[in-house]
């Protein structure tokens, strides 16, 4: 287990809401002890108690269900250094020692090959690895490319492309309830599943997260990654075992049989939206355009859905649509099955006989499966729902997360391969929507999102997220 943790992008939002909390989940479960460092790395004048004081109140923040004790251990063991990612001196003093080290690159995705080159620069001790946060790259070259120099200057089992996605529990539980339920896998295919909902819709907006979001969207930001890392797990076949090779390897089948979408594709069956002025709950929302730190001209979209289809022999004629939007009046994240209906019913036409679904609440944390049974009267049908409330995970995702990092368990990360793939799904979308063949439509913050037929007027000809 590695025992040295170097963060850089220290003093953001991700370290603040994730990391530092992960790192107290893994105090608090006995899975860090006193030999564990951490060496924070940011651009702000600081010194290691100015740091420790942010990190203390980040804790009390974002970690206050964990032991004081455990958050303290953490604040404790911190570090800080000034440091440039594209200085050679200054990040060689974070990386100084002969221990291996895991870096963690909380950075934006642009700066990640100057973080990388500069690492093997100021001499990464042998064993350490590098830890990469989504997106992987911004367009498929830049991931091809960050890929190569990955290659010449690392081993792949020394990256960690990760995704905190594949660490949450219920993520988990699709490939769980899948696998190890046999009523489940016999029917787990296109004969008996009409399409597949992956939804990820917040009733969050931006909140002050303009500087990373708005030169991203909605599109890189949660489809490209997070929706279809999920695809793959509802979609792979069954992996000889969760170890890295077999589980790494299926869920790249998946991507390489999703059918290329042409132009007239990205036209019919993807869509993009941008949330106006709206309230929700007690929140009065500004229109995207308006929030702090957004340029209009980017034309960035806070809502995307597409579907696809795979060409393989499990899924033919079943289509999975991928969705996620910012400033939606409700919260719906979930991965939902819906099943094919009954061919022929003896009941007549008294009730309600809907097709079966099975959905795995993402957040919160549930399981339920939608059914049909006898009403009250007799020969009548009724909806019955039966629903489970998952047992909260001993460790939070990013605590997995880190954990398997320092243990060097690669399962749950991406490989090089896997994620040039998922780029080259979302590639002709890219490329229809820059070119103003999908058009950004507009919809009201608390509402269910752009219905047709509403583009946005302030939208600039071709501006794409």
């Amino acid at each position: 287990m590695i025992e040295r943790l170097a963060i850089f992008g220290a003093t953001g939002d991700l370290t603040a809401r994730y990391l530092l909390p992960g790192l107290a989940a893994l105090r608090t479960t006995d899975q860090l002890d006193d030999r564990f460092s951490l060496a924070a790395a940011g651009r702000e004048d600081w010194d290691t108690e100015g740091f420790r004081q942010w990190a203390s109140a980040q804790l009390d923040r974002h970690g206050a269900g964990y032991p004081a004790a455990a958050r303290q251990a953490v604040v404790s063991a911190a570090t800080y250094y000034r440091a440039d990612v594209g200085d050679v001196p200054s990040v060689a003093e974070v990386i100084a020692g002969d221990a291996p080290v895991a870096a963690y690159l909380a950075l934006p995705p642009a700066v990640f090959p100057l973080a990388v080159t500069t690492l093997h620069e100021a001499g990464l001790p042998p064993g350490s690895r590098i830890v990469l946060e989504k997106p992987f790259g911004v367009d498929l070259d830049s991931a091809a490319e960050l890929n190569r120099l990955l290659a010449d200057l690392l081993p792949e089992p020394a990256v960690f492309r990760v995704d905190h996605f594949l660490a949450m529990t219920t993520v988990q539980n699709v490939l769980g309830t899948r696998l190890a339920n046999r009523m489940l896998e016999p029917i787990w295919n296109s004969t008996h599943i009409d399409r597949v909902d992956i939804v990820w819709d917040e009733s969050l907006a931006l909140e002050g997260r303009a500087g990373y979001y708005d030169g991203v969207g909605a599109l890189k930001d949660m489809l490209q990654n997070h929706l279809l890392q999920l695809l793959c797990l509802v979609a792979m076949e069954p992996p000889i075992s969760l170890g890295e090779r077999d589980l790494r390897d299926r869920k790249l089948d998946v991507l390489r049989s999703v059918r290329p979408l042409t132009d007239s594709d990205a036209a019919r069956h993807t869509r993009r939206g941008r949330y106006l002025a709206g309230r929700i709950g007690d929140r009065e929302i500004p229109a995207y355009v308006d929030e702090d730190g957004v340029d209009p001209r980017h034309g960035t979209e806070t809502f995307a859905e597409m579907e696809l289809e795979l060409d393989n022999w499990r899924w033919p004629g079943t289509t999975f649509r991928l969705r996620t939007g910012k400033g939606l009046g409700r919260d719906r994240k979930e991965v939902a099955v819906h099943f094919r209906p009954v061919p022929h019913l003896p009941f007549g036409h008294d009730g309600e006989a809907g097709p079966n679904v099975l959905r795995f609440g993402l957040e919160p944390e549930t399981l339920s499966v939608e059914l049909t049974g006898i009403g009250a009267r007799v020969h009548t049908l009724s909806p019955l729902e039966l629903t489970a409330r998952l047992d909260p995970p001993e460790l939070p995702a990013y605590g997995r997360l880190l954990l398997d990092v320092l243990n060097g368990n690669a399962a749950l990360s991406i490989r090089g391969d896997e994620a040039e793939e998922a780029w080259r799904v979302v590639a002709p979308v890219l490329s229809a929507w820059s070119s103003g063949l999908v058009p950004l439509e507009e919809y009201a913050a608390g509402s269910d999102g752009p219905r047709p037929g509403t583009s946005a007027r302030s939208a600039p000809e071709g501006a794409a997220g």
